[in-house]
């Protein structure tokens, strides 16, 4: 996927209704977690990301600053993001815990 096209979201739009059930991209555009949920909003949010699993079963959560994600949207208007961490340098976080 380009995401050179896509429109980056703001900080006012880095909100739980708009960031929870992002895909995240990693290198080479491979899916590596989805964002279950967020902590705060705007640039000092914080987003919990589900890392590997299956529908959600058995996923790890890791915790991460959503300034360190590129939050966009793509053509149909769906919020992604993309980063440079692979699925493995996320899966050596530390789990969130609720």
């Amino acid at each position: 996927m380009d995401h050179s096209n896509h429109p980056r979201l703001t900080d006012s739009e880095y909100t739980e209704a708009n960031l929870t059930g992002a895909t995240v991209y990693g290198p080479e555009d491979q899916t590596i977690g989805t964002v279950s949920h967020t902590h705060g909003t705007g640039a000092s949010a914080h987003v919990v990301i589900d890392v590997g699993g299956f529908l959600g079963i058995g996923a790890k959560p890791v915790q991460v600053p959503a300034s360190q994600l590129d939050f966009m949207r793509d053509e149909s208007g769906t919020v992604h993001a993309v980063t440079n961490w692979t699925k493995d340098d996320l899966k050596a976080m530390p789990r969130h815990e609720h």
